[in-house]
């Protein structure tokens, strides 16, 4: 059995499962990628170089779309070399989201493909337009509904098709979903748990532990995709109200998602100018991106985490807060209502309402009893739904079994389902 596994920033969500698939006897597991980011034992790396993006001349609705054609054009001439080295694989399981999967049906014409399809694009019920201040227009309602030119020819392309929620899935035709299985990568539970003994040192020089009242907040990017600036408002109330409180801040400046501010270089200076003036700035801590360890140390002392999100794809790190003890505050938004029951796991605000988000946020650190109740709550609602070894993994490989034998997963919704690509179904 041989497995390509195909991601711009490999391994990405592929890390377990391509672990677990070299570990078979007599499987052989190759990777195709763009970035150098991190290694498999047992599988081997193979690179495309970085096309070039869109044209400048090229339409505005249709600069996505050249992009990930260049790409997929890069990713089709590496997957041409490696089959011209010998390797010609049985299953390709690919995230095509920037286009990787374009032709890979056409390089690979017997192989099984499961794509990893993340996130389908519209003007309404997500996260364009869900910033009431930002009005959508009709030109930008129509470059939002092209972006969606790359995920509809890799639905025609792909066998099967597999999204990490509910919420995700929703969001896709309902003509497709039948043909995407819900499977979450997982989160390894028995790494990812409380630690006592954790502790977490600041810049200062300073350490934090658990005997310190730490509130946590956790993005990639520090903007409005992520609740950055409702987190940040809502500090001076958090801060007067709890003169014991550290804050500890992860994420970098540099946006990933959306707009930028208009008055600063990036989300965190715009804020500062903002509320700072108001701030205890020595109890309020950037501490940038920061190595895995030391997050898993950071959820280990946290007293209070928030995490706040669009509708849009649900961030790791709400769940490993949740693996780790944290009572959670989120924002109640569908991704997270997927995940956190208010007032069961963990705590529910309106997005983009500090005043409430302080409100909850106090209540959690002067009643210690409730803390405890949810954070426990939280860790099993983790251990239930989303645990590596025992949930997702096996889940996963479940999948690509079936995949990789011609047979229709059987439905997470309940029953086999028998939408196969027709060119399977002639088979």
């Amino acid at each position: 059995m041989r497995t390509l596994l195909v991601h711009q920033s490999f391994p990405g969500q592929y890390r377990h499962v391509a672990a677990a698939l070299a570990a078979r006897t007599g499987h052989q597991v190759a990777a195709l990628g763009e970035q150098r980011l991190g290694s498999v034992p047992g599988v081997e790396q193979f690179y495309y170089t970085a096309p070039a993006g869109a044209g400048s001349s090229t339409h505005p609705y249709l600069r996505s779309l050249e992009a990930a054609v260049r790409r997929g054009q890069a990713t089709a001439r590496a997957a041409i070399a490696l089959r011209a080295r010998g390797f010609e694989p049985d299953l390709v399981c690919c995230h095509p989201g920037w286009g990787e999967g374009l032709y890979l049906r056409d390089v690979f014409p017997k192989a099984r493909l499961l794509y990893y399809f993340e996130f389908f694009y519209a003007a309404e019920g997500a996260d364009v337009g869900f910033d009431t201040d930002q009005l959508v227009s009709l030109d930008e309602a129509a470059r939002v509904r092209t972006l969606n030119a790359n995920h509809l020819l890799c639905l025609d392309a792909a066998d099967w098709g597999q999204t990490p929620t509910e919420w995700q899935r929703s969001r896709f035709p309902a003509w497709a979903q039948d043909r995407i299985t819900v499977a979450h990568e997982g989160v390894d539970t028995d790494l990812i748990k409380r630690d006592p003994t954790a502790r977490f040192l600041l810049a200062d020089g300073r350490s934090l532990s658990q005997t310190d009242e730490v509130v946590t907040f956790v993005a990639r990017g520090l903007e409005p995709y992520r609740g950055f600036p409702c987190f940040m408002r809502a500090l001076p109330e958090i801060l007067r109200l709890r003169p014991r409180a550290q804050v500890v801040i992860v994420g970098g400046d540099q946006a990933q998602y959306g707009r930028h501010p208009a008055n600063a270089a990036s989300w965190r200076e715009s804020l500062l100018k903002e509320v700072g003036a108001r701030l205890d700035q020595a109890r309020v801590h950037f501490v940038g991106r920061i190595p895995h360890p030391h997050l898993r140390a950071l959820f280990s002392i946290s007293s209070v985490h928030v995490y706040l999100t669009y509708p849009f794809v649900l961030s790791w790190s709400l769940i490993e807060a949740m693996a780790s003890n944290c009572p959670v505050i989120g924002s109640d938004t569908a991704p997270v209502r997927e995940v956190i029951r208010d007032g069961e796991n963990g705590l529910l605000v309106p997005f983009g309402e500090p005043d409430r988000l302080a409100e909850r946020t106090v209540r959690l650190l002067e009643s210690p009893g409730l803390a405890r109740d949810l954070a426990a709550s939280a860790r099993e609602s983790a251990v239930k739904r989303f645990d590596l070894k025992r949930v997702s993994l096996p889940k996963h490989l479940a999948l690509l079994d079936a995949v990789a034998r011609g047979e229709p997963p059987v439905s997470d919704r309940g029953m086999p389902t028998n939408h196969a690509h027709a060119k399977h179904e002639q088979e």
